[in-house]
């Protein structure tokens, strides 16, 4: 199906990437799913439904792991609905389960995927962005970089020397099928250094924190709460963020991850944001 000339114009607004077809059609969730757990931060439950959605509509904008999960799976369309216990309006969040973006991809797998269809009830092209030239953005010794490629490959190192396990450690990887993502990316928790996390503790915050949502490594001690689920875990979960933050380049329903070579060092939440920015200039 061709993609209507006006809809077109929508993804015309960056000098670094042309949009392509993927041959495939626009996703969305077959039913509802409901899914309710802890909040990292405020420690309250917090219920999440996602709904189907019409194709062209792309995802509401939450946390990172909720994003990769639909980026990584293919759900290019839905609504996303978040209820807090909590009293407080502001800390509405989507709850953290494992730390990792597992429960989510079984949620979606449990209720599969169908073409989405737009108002007047026709499917829409899927289209991918694809690099067209080299970008980077850095700070301090932070960097991603990415270069033209006919595939995405996914490059991210940690360092974290005060910690013998997180120093200098590397992960590649390479994203030919959506089953990739949900065995090899989704199962990485979330991991922490505990002599930090126990200086926020005291602070008040990351209330829904634990040993059930999180790796966690101590400075003198190492790996507190064996085993990895793999050896590489701390850096696949970092490309777990990754996937989660670019997926919001995504316009009217299109991936979001960029078709590049993509190598990442001492990136974070911020980086990964500069990244979309970098990659949305006009010029």
């Amino acid at each position: 199906m061709r993609i209507p000339r006006a809809a077109m114009e929508a993804f015309k607004f960056s000098a670094l990437i042309s949009w392509r077809s993927t041959g495939k059609q626009q996703q969305t969730i077959a039913r509802c799913i409901e899914k309710t757990g802890r909040a990292l931060h405020s420690g309250d439950l917090s219920t999440v439904r996602i709904w189907p959605e019409l194709a062209g509509t792309g995802s509401v904008r939450t946390v990172e792991h909720l994003l990769s999960a639909l980026e990584g799976t293919g759900v290019d369309n839905c609504r996303i609905e978040i209820m807090n216990s909590g009293s407080d309006d502001t800390s509405v969040e989507v709850p953290i389960f494992d730390g990792s973006a597992r429960e989510w991809v079984e949620a979606i797998d449990q209720v599969g995927l169908t073409d989405a269809m737009d108002c007047n009830g026709r499917s829409c092209d899927r289209v991918a962005p694809y690099l067209t030239q080299p970008v980077h953005v850095s700070k301090g010794d932070s960097v991603i970089a990415a270069f033209p490629a006919n595939e995405t490959n996914i490059s991210y190192g940690i360092d974290f020397p005060q910690v013998s396990d997180l120093s200098l450690k590397w992960y590649s990887s390479s994203f030919c099928t959506g089953s990739f993502y949900s065995k090899q990316i989704a199962p990485s928790r979330t991991f922490c250094i505990y002599e930090e996390v126990e200086k926020m503790r005291s602070a008040g915050l990351i209330k829904g924190g634990s040993a059930e949502n999180a790796v966690a490594f101590s400075i003198s001690k190492g790996l507190l709460n064996p085993p990895l689920r793999s050896l590489e875990e701390p850096c696949r979960h970092k490309v777990l963020d990754f996937i989660g933050d670019v997926s919001l380049f995504a316009r009217r329903g299109s991936q979001g991850l960029p078709v590049a070579n993509i190598i990442a060092f001492k990136g974070g939440h911020s980086l990964h944001a500069e990244f979309v920015r970098k990659l949305s200039s006009t010029s």
